[in-house]
């Protein structure tokens, strides 16, 4: 892979500005929608929370028949049978996702709390093994590190209650981010369109 010169990210870079400003209503708009969204999920997360296990259902499920089409019309490929597993657990997953949405919101909710105590912990251990090369800001990922153990704690302490709140409650503050993020920037560029 050849690795980008200088002047070819300072081109993309002036690229991606000039997109941003011919296109910032569409942006402005994407953000009031995810903003819009977010403030919803985190108003009603367990109905937000619903609706990610019914998605990722349907994501396994399109995914896994997919699968299993590709993995029989390549069957001469080596791993046949690998494949063909993989695309059945997708299409099982799915399915399961989808004839028990309830139950999938509680299985998603104990992944969501191990994976923040686990990446609570990697992050704490990050910052203390580079606290001397990351000067004065290694306490901050100690701090980070310290949030997303306590969120766990706080997701798998309330099991099976949590399941109602966490996943919605989650989503919904990542829309918001993302869709303030998306108005901010789209305003920057009509500032600097205009």
């Amino acid at each position: 892979m050849k690795m980008p010169l200088p002047h070819d990210i300072a081109r993309l870079e002036t690229e991606v500005n000039a997109t941003v400003k011919a296109h910032w209503k569409a942006f402005l708009f994407e953000g009031i929608v995810l903003a819009v969204l977010g403030l919803a999920a985190m108003i009603v997360p367990p109905l937000a929370s619903l609706a990610v296990a019914i998605f990722l259902g349907w994501m396994f499920l399109i995914s896994g028949i997919a699968g299993l089409f590709v993995t029989f019309w390549a069957r001469q490929t080596p791993g046949f049978w690998w494949s063909l597993f993989s695309a059945a657990l997708a299409v099982l997953a799915g399915g399961i996702l989808l004839a028990r949405p309830v139950e999938g919101v509680l299985t998603l909710t104990i992944v969501v709390g191990a994976y923040f105590l686990a990446e609570g912990v990697i992050t704490i251990m990050y910052a203390l093994e580079h606290r001397r090369e990351l000067s004065g800001r290694w306490s901050w990922l100690v701090a980070s590190g310290v949030m997303d153990i306590l969120i766990a704690l706080l997701i798998i302490a309330g099991l099976p209650n949590s399941a109602q709140w966490a996943i919605g409650l989650l989503v919904g503050i990542n829309l918001m981010l993302g869709g303030a993020s998306l108005v901010g920037m789209a305003l920057a560029a009509r500032q600097a369109a205009g």
